[in-house]
């Protein structure tokens, strides 16, 4: 009498592709790294999956959540948190990766970038606005000449909300003894129209720079091209006459 086949099943923690019935790193080693899709790469770098939950479905999951690649760059710590089936060390070892990746990408265009206009403003912090569900505050930090000393995210807020208060932003233009600030948000709709809160800010970050004699060089907002107006894609507070 023959007996049934009996197939070990699978932990839910494997690499691999179901479609091709080869896993991801064995394409890696095969075809090299172009090879593989955006979330067969980000597996390699999660390795695990959870129980009812495989790598590769975790990793779809975090394209989901984050929209794209560039999205996820964006991500903090308690951003990977969220996700069920990452614990404190995997969301860590995720940053310090993604962070390496954005450091590159940033330094091709060299490592202390002039931002002496808004649109050399606006390319630099684009890779980090690209792809965000929800609003962010910059500071950059910069020297005499107007180049760049330090970025910092001051505050991540809600879709449409991104809490900041001036003493967050001159603290820490303070401690890099930085000249001047660069203030800069994203509106996750596209369009760069500043709200009344945009102006209210503005207009607060205004006063502390002239208290503390720290030039407030620009407040920007990043949207898209296609959803504004303009069609420059950001709102300019110092083009615009506000400071």
């Amino acid at each position: 009498m023959d007996h049934p086949v009996v197939t070990e099943p699978d932990p839910g923690n494997r690499l691999r592709d179901t479609t091709r019935g080869e896993r991801p790193q064995e394409r890696l080693a095969r075809l090299g790294p172009a090879a593989l899709s955006d979330t067969e790469l980000l597996a390699m770098l999660v390795r695990s999956g959870t129980h009812g939950q495989d790598v590769i479905s975790l990793a779809s999951r975090l394209m989901n959540e984050a929209g794209s690649l560039a999205g996820l760059v964006a991500w903090r710590e308690a951003d990977f948190r969220r996700i069920r089936g990452l614990g404190p060390v995997k969301a860590l070892q995720l940053v310090a990766v993604l962070e390496l990746a954005r450091r590159v990408f940033v330094q091709q265009g060299g490592e202390t970038p002039l931002l002496n206009r808004p649109d050399r403003m606006v390319a630099y912090l684009q890779p980090f606005a690209r792809g965000l569900q929800v609003e962010k505050f910059w500071v950059l930090c910069v020297n005499r000449k107007l180049r760049l000393l330090r970025r910092i995210e001051i505050s991540s807020g809600t879709a449409t909300a991104a809490l900041v208060h001036p003493r967050e932003v001159f603290r820490e233009a303070v401690l890099e003894a930085a000249t001047g600030v660069i203030c800069a948000h994203n509106h996750p709709s596209g369009d760069p129209a500043p709200s009344q809160a945009d102006f209210s800010v503005t207009r607060q970050l205004r006063e502390a720079a002239r208290t503390l004699d720290i030039e407030l060089v620009d407040h920007l907002i990043i949207g898209q091209p296609g959803h504004d107006p303009a069609g420059l894609g950001f709102y300019s507070f110092r083009a615009a006459g506000l400071i």
